[in-house]
């Protein structure tokens, strides 16, 4: 049982590796961008979506690039209203940008109630802190951002 947990756990490593080394990435990453673009009022090249695991869930931040105020206010507004909509489990937005089928997406909707959604300033930005007891949500919490780092490509990095 132990030996088919491991090879599961390396296949799936495998595959995800290529997945994100296919071919088609660049071209999803633009069409992520695209529809990023009529989701997200802040401009994607002067931001940085940041991902954060955390043993409870996960913190996701967009902060600006630079002190461009316009660019900060504009995040701060768009994740609050985020924030709120996750917490009634309306996760309409990131399936418009990132599709129905996203990893975590499903798990997220149907467990909202599970799952304790939070705002807050921060320096140059917003951020968004996911909290669950439910282990199976905050597995859906990290598969969710691992998906959004590598469909964000150069927008977005991992917080270790």
């Amino acid at each position: 049982m132990k030996l088919t947990m491991t090879m599961t756990l390396a296949t799936s490593a495998v595959l995800l590796a290529a997945a994100c080394s296919a071919p088609d990435l660049p071209r999803r990453q633009a069409e992520v961008a695209e529809a990023g673009a009529r989701v997200m009022p802040f401009d994607l090249d002067a931001t940085t979506h940041v991902f954060e695991k955390v043993e409870s869930g996960g913190v996701q931040s967009v902060v600006a690039d630079s002190d461009d105020a316009v660019q900060i206010e504009l995040v701060r507004a768009h994740l609050l209203e985020e924030a709120q909509r996750f917490a009634r489990g309306d996760f309409h937005d990131p399936a418009m940008i990132h599709g129905e089928d996203m990893a975590g997406l499903h798990e997220l909707v149907m467990g909202h109630e599970r799952l304790s959604v939070t705002y807050r300033d921060v320096a140059r930005g917003g951020e968004i802190r996911y909290i669950s007891q439910d282990p199976a949500l905050v597995d859906a919490i990290h598969r969710w951002f691992d998906a959004q780092l590598v469909d964000h490509g150069e927008h977005a990095q991992a917080h270790h």
